[in-house]
């Protein structure tokens, strides 16, 4: 049996308006730039720049309840063109708010672009190489697939049948494993030394083979040879005792090892790579001692509605005789100026958002900011920097999460100064951050041939006032990306 009640329920929905805004506010520098060339490209009656002549006024910006700039979007595709308030698309003559607002910005938008050059790629340089070699036809296309295999970073991961099945299957080309043997040894002959190795061993052979021999070379040379997995290990003691050579023997020889390159391909200078630049968001200065913030000049670009699309609704307005396709015409319009004003103000809101922000952070952080002194760190959660602006939690790691601030102390990533709490021995709250930088310093103050463990770090912290496990201590000294004590070791 079917009933009709009614229910009443509350429920929290974004609108789509809201969810472009995070959307925007997501965005770092040069995404924001394209996702601006986006929308003006899709709606032409967003223009950039400002026109002289433009009198667009601040109250065509609203909405009619001014306390909710984000109320459920309409669907003006139903809704009667008779009902549309032309005049509130019309400008009148008193001059808009964007011509009299300081642009206090960073002059930071002006377009500095690199000259561009057209390399050599690094595989078409061994290519060139092969050139230099006398091979026929069959070895010259083997050598060629063997180039090709070489990855970025210099070597050849694949076995020698694998490559011989492939060339028989996909390029046509029938060898046999010998003859692959032949021109991988010529592909070894190529410039940077050790590339076409199959792994790192072969490498470190390889460039230690071009090197002029003396008694160093030929020592390093047998232990990369014979002695790889205790030398990878660093263990000395047994290498002293294999060799019979005294301590500065051993160093000189490793010494060797040291200045080989273990990534021969990374280091091609004509590699084509894109290098990615990132495009600081926020500026910090220290004038006269107080912290100066801008918000970079790209995030806060100069748009207008088109005064072409205002002409439009007005000549609507003044037409007697209003046909179908002058109401659809128009209908169109209003869809695309209301598009217009609201993509300004959402830009309007994502620099006062941004600015908020990282205002609230450098102030929280006053001390780093104006010493640089990485322990003076407070600890700091997305929560303490929400509470202070009134925004969501979520809306700030947005911001953090993307954006980078350049300060006298170089360009950071603002998530980087968020951290948690630990308590000293003192009873002080102080950031994991200072703690991982005392260690870190801890670390490169010790004894190189004595490296110490993480149990005697963990005691010396300790008597620093940080009373940490050791188990933190190996977590924190992974995170910066430091090795057990084993392989801190120098001779």
């Amino acid at each position: 049996m079917l009933k009709q009640f009614l229910n009443l329920k509350l429920s929290q929905k974004l609108s789509p308006q809201q969810i472009q805004l995070m959307k925007l506010i997501q965005l770092p520098t040069q995404a924001f730039e394209q996702r601006l060339i986006e929308e003006m490209n899709e709606n032409p009656a967003l223009e950039a720049g400002t026109e002289e002549e433009e009198n667009y006024e601040k109250d065509e910006f609203d909405n009619d309840d001014a306390n909710d700039e984000f109320d459920d979007y309409d669907d003006t595709e139903s809704e009667d063109t008779s009902d549309i308030n032309i005049d509130e698309y019309l400008s009148s003559d008193e001059t808009p708010d964007y011509k009299t607002q300081a642009n206090n910005y960073s002059d930071d938008d002006e377009e500095r672009e690199s000259p561009l050059v057209a390399p050599i790629s690094f595989h078409q340089d061994l290519i060139n190489q092969l050139n230099t070699f006398i091979l026929n036809d069959d070895e010259r296309e083997i050598a060629e697939f063997l180039v090709g295999s070489i990855d970025d970073m210099g070597y050849i991961r694949r076995s020698i049948p694998d490559m011989v099945d492939d060339m028989a299957f996909t390029q046509g080309i029938y060898t046999d494993e010998k003859t692959v043997e032949r021109m991988l040894n010529v592909i070894h002959e190529l410039e940077p030394s050790g590339v076409g190795a199959r792994d790192l061993q072969e490498c470190l052979l390889l460039q230690l083979k071009h090197k002029t021999p003396t008694e160093y070379v030929a020592l390093a040379t047998d232990i990369i040879e014979n002695q790889f997995d205790a030398f990878s290990k660093k263990h000395y003691d047994k290498l002293l005792q294999k060799y019979n050579v005294s301590n500065e023997q051993l160093k000189k020889a490793i010494h060797e090892i040291e200045k080989l390159n273990p990534k021969p391909g990374g280091s091609f200078t004509g590699s084509n790579k894109i290098t990615e630049h990132v495009v600081p968001d926020f500026a910090i200065r220290i004038v006269d001692d107080e912290l100066v913030l801008t918000l970079n000049g790209r995030n806060a670009p100069s748009l207008h509605v088109s005064k072409d699309y205002q002409e439009m609704m007005q000549t609507y307005k003044s037409s007697r005789d209003k046909s179908n396709a002058q109401k659809d015409a128009v209908q169109f319009i209003k869809q695309k100026l209301d598009s217009a004003k609201w993509f300004i103000d959402a830009i309007k809101q994502r620099q006062e958002t941004l600015y908020v922000t990282m205002n609230a952070i450098m102030h929280y952080q006053r001390e780093y900011f104006l010493e640089g002194d990485e322990t003076k760190l407070k600890p700091m959660i997305l929560k303490d920097i929400a509470d202070m602006v009134g925004l969501d939690i979520s809306t700030i790691s947005r911001v953090a999460n993307s954006k980078y601030v350049e300060t006298p102390y170089g360009t950071k990533l603002i998530k980087e100064f968020f951290s948690e709490s630990m308590t000293n021995d003192q009873g002080e709250e102080v950031s994991t951050l200072e703690i991982k930088k005392i260690l870190q310093n801890v670390i490169e103050d010790e004894d190189k041939q004595k490296p110490l463990p993480d149990d005697q770090l963990a005691e010396i912290l300790k008597e620093k006032g940080y009373p940490i496990a050791r188990r933190t201590i190996a977590k924190y000294r992974e995170q910066l990306d430091i090795p057990v004590a084993r392989m801190r070791k120098k001779m």
